[in-house]
């Protein structure tokens, strides 16, 4: 009996001779972009395990090594020099940082390692000049991101827009894309108003963004400065009601925690997304992929309350783009698989069709067309604004 029992196993459970094939995640896993980071994480893991269940790639198992830089752009360099000296990498997953996505990027080319961006945002971590790029996203670019906050504040009946932006390349991105996008909408940026990183107060900044009459405000920051300054605008009279349309960076910590439920509840506040497990662009998918996070992660995940949405749906996409440019170029060897990728089939994948991901001159997969705002519910979870929920 036992030997029956055994003999089933091993037809039921790929057996690998060779070694794995390692995807290096490179993110916060302990820092203030943790949510991120683990979201991102475990979005590849489900991928993994499919493909794994499926006999791996080119009968070698994948695996996940972790890499936590904790938002510190030195720690992702050294994290690129230790991921270079490992055997049978086949690329790196990268986190939600643009500012450690960038000082990386010198040091991605000098070793020819694939890099793939669930998250991280700034323009130039595509459009960083490199030739041949081995810079690949599935994620929001911010020169697009800019048209969609803009629309919304012009929906909202703005003209005068203020950017509050942190100080780092993301938030100069930002600036970038936000006020040509303005300048293309007919309205007018009237003042730019920037922060640190750990800056604990904003006051000055949102008297600042008052005293511009500004009619809204675009802000970009990731979570705990997020939180302070939604707190600076919801103590100012004259920005307390203004609307604030903010980039993604909020969902990627404890920006509901930080700010609190009750001062949330008072905010008019719109946050940037590209995917929601409640507005599933493949259904059938959708509800597969929730269903594999219940049973590796958290049985009491639900669409609704799932962390960090996006960094799951992306990183599950690529990962999956990952594998068909492996089987399509028959080999691990990154520059083969980065010219795969150039060149790869159509995929329907988590968080759309993709017809294809890439071209040669066209790195970004998701533009301002995919991408959606979304509200805080009474719960704080993220809901896409027009969406009826219970």
């Amino acid at each position: 009996m036992l030997l029956r029992i055994l003999t089933l196993l091993l037809f039921c459970i790929p057996v690998f001779a060779k070694e794995p094939l390692i995807i290096a995640l490179d993110a916060d896993l302990s820092a203030v972009a943790k949510t991120g980071g683990v979201a991102i994480k475990r979005g590849a893991l489900i991928a993994i395990d499919e493909i794994n269940a499926n006999g791996g790639l080119l009968g070698r198992p994948l695996e996940l090594q972790e890499f936590d830089h904790r938002g510190n752009p030195a720690r992702g360099i050294a994290n690129i020099k230790r991921i270079a000296q490992l055997d049978n990498v086949l690329a790196v997953l990268g986190g939600v940082h643009t500012p450690v996505a960038l000082q990386e990027l010198p040091h991605i080319h000098e070793y020819g390692l694939l890099y793939l961006d669930p998250w991280a945002a700034g323009t130039p971590i595509v459009d960083n000049g490199y030739r041949p790029n081995f810079v690949f996203r599935v994620s929001v670019r911010d020169q697009e991101a800019g048209k969609v906050l803009v629309d919304g504040a012009k929906k909202k009946g703005a003209k005068r827009i203020a950017l509050l932006l942190e100080r780092t390349g993301w938030g100069r991105s930002n600036e970038k894309s936000m006020t040509a996008a303005a300048e293309a909408a007919g309205l007018e940026v009237a003042t730019v108003q920037w922060f640190n990183w750990k800056q604990r107060d904003m006051e000055a900044e949102v008297r600042s963004i008052a005293e511009s009459r500004s009619e809204a405000i675009l802000l970009v920051g990731n979570a705990p400065e997020g939180a302070v300054a939604m707190r600076a605008i919801l103590d100012h009279k004259d920005t307390m009601e203004l609307p604030v349309f903010s980039h993604w960076g909020l969902a990627g910590g404890t920006f509901v925690k930080k700010l609190g439920i009750q001062a949330l509840k008072q905010s008019r506040l719109f946050v940037l997304q590209s995917y929601s497990f409640l507005k599933p662009h493949a259904p059938d998918l959708n509800s597969n992929v929730l269903r594999a996070y219940q049973r590796l992660f958290d049985p009491k995940i639900t669409a609704t309350n799932i962390p960090a949405a996006v960094g799951v749906a992306h990183s599950y996409d690529l990962i999956h783009l990952l594998r068909l440019a492996v089987e399509q170029a028959g080999s691990a060897n990154p520059a083969k698989v980065r010219a795969a990728l150039e060149n790869l089939p159509p995929h329907k994948g988590l968080v759309k069709n993709y017809a294809p991901a890439f071209s040669p001159q066209r790195h970004d997969a998701l533009w301002a067309e995919d991408y959606f705002l979304s509200h805080y519910d009474s719960n704080g979870y993220l809901i896409p604004v027009g969406l009826k929920t219970e």
